[in-house]
């Protein structure tokens, strides 16, 4: 299980581009990486952070990777790039289920709990897709502007 991003993990040092990996994967693991992705960016071009698009990136990286540990069979690989104008955030895991939007309300008009995480995820990215494994499992990416 590792988390992969694009700037220092901790206690590690690194290129400000070259990939690195660190241990863990629960969703505040992958939120440090974000951060720390982010930081690293904006340190090495002093490109200024939109603190709300900060924030749409930690709670979709949360949510992904809250969904695959729910609904994934749990976590496999989880990936933080910085690109053009914000941040990649790739969470793999066991499941070939592709992400379905389910309704608010059951069969009986009562109201679901959960269920609200994917279309948050779709709502605050800029692009998101879903791919399938070789091994099995999938891998969805989701880009949000940060810069």
């Amino acid at each position: 299980m590792s988390i992969q991003h694009s700037t220092e993990p901790r206690g590690e040092l690194s290129g400000p581009t070259g990939p690195v990996r660190t241990g863990g994967c629960l969703p505040a693991d992958v939120r440090g990486a974000v951060r720390r992705a982010v930081a690293g960016r904006c340190m090495a071009t002093g490109a200024r952070c939109d603190k709300d698009g900060l924030a749409d990136a930690l709670l979709v990286a949360s949510e992904l990777t809250t969904n695959a540990i729910l609904h994934g069979g749990g976590v496999t690989d989880v990936a933080v790039d910085v690109v053009e104008h914000g941040v990649r955030v790739s969470v793999s895991d066991r499941s070939d289920r592709r992400p379905v939007v389910r309704p608010a309300l059951d069969a009986r008009g009562r109201r679901r709990s959960g269920g609200r995480g994917w279309p948050i995820v779709c709502r605050l990215s800029r692009d998101v897709s879903v791919t399938g494994l070789p091994s099995g499992g999938k891998r969805i990416t989701a880009e949000v502007d940060v810069f």
